[in-house]
């Protein structure tokens, strides 16, 4: 019998590690729905496209890919945002969407769901992606299938496959096209630039890693590590690359972003004479609005397919041969000076005092432990979260580039659903939960246990510092009280330190369901590194 194009499309999800897609079922994409529900891969059903998209997000971090099926226009475009966020931060999303049928378009009727001509979502989603497809032929369906699946890993980026419903169920011809080229380095290119890289390195007097996300989305961790063992060159850490290095090694300095930074790993890394930047982007927030000082006469920048030593670049160069070829390298064994290494914090003792940012991150590094993976919304949320101390084997995940809001909750059940021996410990701000924190419903359904810590200080805390009015204000909700209207949840209201410590022991104890801990902030408190970030953007804010 001859497979059709959707249960094509399903067994090579599978043949890839895709164990869970993420969606909402819509009428042109119900045939789909129903081929994945016959096969192993587990639909988790959503509240809303743009909460699939982000799981589905997170869940490709973790797992390698991942893939969200949505309706055409309705559902795709509602998950064009988390598109756009996975291709600004490199994840390797599949974004699968129903479409009408060829005979339904036929004179160009007013179909339900169409925008403005049938191929109008795809062309958007061309802006979003490394590639498009339409599997409106049987003959080249598989070949275009295998190409977008391969796209995506090669890039670490998304891409995007519509399936018209009337072909959902049409019998598939084999693949003919064969994989994609190999993604190789020019020899002499590489060879080239180790050789000025080492000898850059070698004359250092106190070279620095600075070790970013690419690292993470190529899998390039265990290169990195051994390069650090072999040469014992010290590592910090881009806040999108945090966790890509394990925090308890000796030879970690901690998170750098120029003035968002910790005085002492500033100081270290803009005194360093030779910076490699492995992987690291070269955004506003990894450099801390411009704040980094990074020379780049004195440094060694690997992008993906490219190695720039001082002013020399060098194209056509993998990082991920370029990385190996260096931690291969008989490196000379060297002491440098002595930095102040981040250690696991000591048990955080709580008083009767009311709760503040600083007091809730100190609370936060005390309870983490091995087993949690920390997913931190744009806001203090991540800033605040920059320095705490993720064990090894653990996690950090944030959207700190595009930084859309309501990215951890999903988020949380992408994880979990890719690594289920991880508990997600979510931290949120009011106003990004009040986007998507419905999506707690979907972890009740699905029996999953994340921790949510809604830090509430009435409002866009980011945005106030920087140009305050009542736009920046939010209503009040009764966070905690979720777990009356949701069940398998507990819910805290935390106004004191003893109250916080208290929240987080019974949370941790409650294994089989989710809990949210709803924490009272005064609304002008927050961390010290979004201070120092909302001074300099509110100057770009405010015209400046």
């Amino acid at each position: 019998m001859t497979e059709s194009i959707s249960a094509y499309l399903v067994r090579r999800l599978q043949e890839e590690g895709v164990n869970h897609v993420f969606g909402v079922p819509g009428d042109y994409c119900l045939t789909l729905f129903s081929e994945f529900e016959r096969s192993p891969i587990q639909i988790i059903n959503t509240c809303d496209e743009q909460g699939a998209g982000f799981a589905a997000d997170a869940y490709a971090r973790i797992n390698g890919i991942g893939a969200c099926v949505v309706t055409y226009c309705v559902g795709g475009l509602k998950a064009a945002n988390a598109a756009a966020q996975a291709y600004a931060e490199r994840s390797p999303l599949i974004i699968i969407s129903g479409a009408p049928g060829r005979r339904e378009r036929l004179r160009n009727p007013l179909l339900h769901h169409k925008v403005k001509d049938f191929d109008t979502q795809i062309r958007i989603f061309r802006e979003l992606t490394v590639g498009t497809a339409s599997l409106d032929d049987p003959l080249s369906a598989a070949d275009e299938i295998d190409r977008m699946f391969a796209l995506a890993k090669r890039h670490s980026r998304p891409v995007y496959i519509e399936l018209p419903r009337d072909m959902a169920l049409a019998g598939i011809a084999p693949a003919t096209s064969g994989p994609l080229p190999p993604d190789s380095s020019d020899g002499e290119a590489l060879d080239a630039a180790v050789e000025e890289a080492v000898a850059r390195v070698s004359e250092a007097r106190r070279p620095v890693i600075l070790a970013g996300e690419e690292l993470h989305r190529f899998h390039l961790q265990q290169p990195l590590a051994a390069l650090v063992e072999r040469s014992g060159i010290p590592v910090a850490a881009t806040i999108l690359g945090k966790s890509v290095f394990p925090e308890c090694h000796p030879s970690y300095l901690g998170v750098y972003g120029g003035a968002l930074s910790l005085e002492s790993v500033q100081r270290y890394v803009e005194s360093s004479d030779c910076l490699l930047l492995l992987g690291a982007m070269m955004t506003d927030v990894n450099l801390g609005v411009y704040t980094a000082s990074i020379n780049r006469r004195t440094s060694i920048y690997s992008a993906k397919d490219r190695v720039s030593v001082g002013l020399h670049t060098y194209d056509d160069v993998r990082m991920e041969d370029f990385i190996a070829a260096l931690s291969k390298h008989d490196w000379e064994k060297r002491r440098f000076e002595p930095f102040d290494h981040p250690r696991h914090p000591g048990p955080f003792v709580p008083a009767d005092r009311k709760m503040t940012v600083a007091a809730l991150f100190h609370h936060i590094n005390a309870f983490l432990d091995k087993n949690m993976i920390v997913i931190a919304d744009p806001g203090d949320a991540l800033f605040g979260a920059s320095d705490l101390f993720i064990s090894d084997g653990a996690h950090f995940l944030a959207p700190a580039y595009y930084a859309s809001l309501g990215f951890a909750v999903p988020a949380a059940i992408g994880v979990k659903a890719a690594a289920p021996k991880l508990r997600p410990l979510v931290l949120v701000g009011d106003g990004a939960f009040q986007m998507t924190g419905i999506e707690i419903s979907t972890a009740a359904r699905f029996g999953m246990n994340p921790i949510v810590v809604v830090l509430d200080n009435g409002g866009y805390g980011t945005e106030r510092p920087m140009l305050d009015g009542a736009f920046n204000d939010i209503s009040s909700w009764r966070y905690a009280e979720l777990a009356k209207a949701i069940p398998g949840g507990r819910g805290f209201e935390v106004e004191t330190e003893r109250e916080m410590e208290a929240a987080l022991i019974e949370a941790r104890s409650n294994v089989s369901g989710w809990s949210l801990i709803h924490v009272a902030l005064d609304r002008d408190d927050r961390s010290s590194a979004l201070k120092r970030f909302t001074a300099k953007l509110g100057e770009r804010a405010r015209g400046g």
